[in-house]
């Protein structure tokens, strides 16, 4: 067994072009949603990344049939028939999709579903309440169920789903998401009132829009699905992916250097360009990318509140914390959307960093999480020096953090755990490298006996 790690000495600025292939976040949702249909689905623009291997293991025990071309980032998938209703135990925790799964099966076969729990990045509970209100209202029958050690949901739909009015009570990316694949077979029209409206959930919509699904989205955050009887072939061209874009422009800023993203859109990043700007840093766009560069010490007496779109992202908070840290004076980070997103905080702090948790919502406004006993918020202090440290990664976003921060530490850290970073940056200690970064990956050779 390989147990690779990054060994990274700090000190030296990013200098260079990166390419950001497709959105985690979007292309796995796509390859579940191409279960609704018997048709050839093509994917372009898809990432080398093992949550998109994670997912197409997951979707081929159900019968799909994969082609990948890795090198040209291709993909084609389809599946016939759908030839078993239980996904094994096996991929109980691997990450979130799973529970997607529920929504895509239930039009497309009259028999019980099983699937196993989520899993995915410890940072907060993440409830499936939403999801299950959801199917539920559309005339899903779903319950979780504990046999042995193993926690599974049940799923079915005796006398197949209708389409209805529903209103989620918190905008939550997963929910609209499993809302919408459920919908899309269900008699009827749908309606989701308070959906979340993520650039990768509009690319999703394109997608089934491309396969035959009658779909728009209103300016209220309403999405409208018309029940669809005939499916199409299509191709589809996967959206770059923001968060990937967003870090590498931030630790082309901590590292006082200067590095151009290709892929990077301009109108995937407003809030996000926003707040470089805000703090100091430099970028700029141009039709094919964005370019971000060190334009001086950065400044402090920022407020950032984290949110859905087309807030602050969460999984851009972590990263952008770390530049806080180098600021001139002290910032104020609300984390509103996970209530243990700050985890990662505490290792930074081992490293130099200075950092005050609040329970408090140190926000414009009061967040779910208030009167919660939930550190969310938080007062980051300027002008850190760090040092170099061994870290053990326990989130993919946090990974990233983590990173940056031995990018621009006295000293050479060594970061283990790499199977988080895998699963959404493609190649990235070979990426910094190629900016210049003294970056190596290592293996721990392990014998089993």
């Amino acid at each position: 067994m390989n147990l690779d790690y990054l060994e990274i000495t700090g000190g030296v600025p990013l200098q260079g072009k990166v390419t950001v292939t497709g959105a985690k976040n979007a292309v796995t949702k796509m390859i579940v949603a191409s279960l609704l249909s018997d048709k050839v689905c093509i994917f372009t623009n898809v990432p080398n990344i093992s949550e998109v291997e994670i997912t197409l293991e997951l979707c081929k025990e159900l019968g799909m049939s994969v082609t990948w071309d890795r090198e040209n980032h291709k993909l084609e998938v389809v599946t016939k028939k759908i030839k078993t209703r239980k996904i094994p135990q096996r991929f109980s925790g691997a990450n979130r999709i799973p529970i997607l799964l529920i929504g895509a099966l239930l039009g497309r076969v009259n028999e019980e579903i099983v699937v196993p729990t989520v899993g995915g990045c410890h940072i907060g509970k993440r409830p499936v309440d939403f999801h299950m209100s959801s199917l539920t209202t559309l005339g899903a029958e779903v319950e979780y169920r504990k046999i042995g050690k193993e926690s599974v949901y049940i799923a079915r739909a005796p006398q197949g789903l209708t389409g209805k009015v529903i209103t989620l009570d918190y905008p939550s990316v997963g929910a609209t998401e499993n809302t919408i694949l459920a919908a899309c077979r269900a008699k009827g029209r749908t309606v989701i009132k308070n959906a979340a409206t993520e650039c990768e959930i509009l690319d999703l919509i394109l997608f089934l829009q491309k396969c035959g699904v009658s779909i728009f989205v209103d300016a209220d955050r309403t999405i409208h699905i018309e029940e669809t009887k005939t499916f199409y072939p299509c191709e589809h061209y996967v959206i770059p992916d923001r968060i990937v874009a967003a870090s590498f422009g931030m630790a082309a800023i901590a590292t006082k250097g200067r590095v151009f993203v290709k892929g990077a859109m301009q109108e995937h990043m407003v809030n996000f360009l926003n707040q470089v700007r805000e703090i100091g840093g430099g970028f700029r766009v141009e039709k094919d990318g964005i370019e971000f560069y060190y334009d001086g010490p950065l400044k402090g007496g920022a407020h950032i509140e984290t949110d859905v779109h087309p807030g602050f992202m969460t999984d851009w908070q972590q990263p952008f914390s770390l530049l806080l840290m180098l600021a001139d004076s002290s910032s104020v980070v609300h984390e509103t959307v996970y209530e243990s997103r700050f985890g990662y905080i505490h290792t930074l702090k081992e490293m130099g960093a200075r950092v005050d948790f609040f329970t408090k919502c140190l926000g414009g406004k009061p967040c779910r999480f208030a009167l919660q006993n939930h550190n969310h918020s938080i007062v980051v202090h300027g002008n850190a020096k760090l040092s170099a440290k061994d870290i053990a990664i326990p989130d993919l976003r946090a990974g990233f953090a983590y990173v940056m921060a031995a990018l621009i530490a006295q000293g050479t850290s060594k970061i283990s755990n790499l199977n988080f970073l895998d699963r959404g940056y493609e190649d990235l200690g070979q990426k910094l490298k190629a900016l210049g970064a003294l970056v190596e990956r290592k293996s721990n050779q392990v014998v089993l006996i």
